[in-house]
């Protein structure tokens, strides 16, 4: 990987992506596992990524942030975004901290909402 390679995944990894944030998570695409590669030539970077759902509808924001990101990079003429049709992503392409992240918020809002799961709320009445 080249230094201009390595500053581009920085970059990337600055991009969270909106459901983790939405979720309480805060996760990259990187640490989401999105990031399918990075191709650069002669200044030119094409970013390929996965989305999560053929639904998603953030494709404007990936592309406004990659672009805002990687092309601020000194060395990158252009960037364009190429993404997947969102069928190939599954949560086993996330890194490891990012699956512990997301179980300990879960288990953080069932806490919340479920103060006793076993407890019987029509006895209350």
């Amino acid at each position: 990987m080249t230094a201009l390679e390595r500053r581009i995944r920085e970059r990337l990894d600055e991009v969270v992506d909106p459901c983790s944030a939405a979720n309480g998570t805060d996760l990259s695409i990187i640490e989401m596992g999105l990031l399918d590669g990075i191709d650069v030539d002669e200044g030119h970077v094409t970013v390929s990524m996965r989305l999560t759902s053929p639904f998603c509808m953030q494709l404007p924001y990936f592309v406004e942030e990659v672009d805002e990101r990687v092309g601020s990079i000194d060395g990158v003429i252009s960037v364009t975004l190429e993404t997947d049709e969102g069928v190939d992503w599954h949560t086993g392409m996330m890194t490891e901290e990012a699956r512990k992240r997301r179980r300990e918020r879960k288990a953080a809002r069932e806490a919340a909402y479920f103060d006793d799961p076993t407890e019987d709320v029509s006895a209350d009445d």
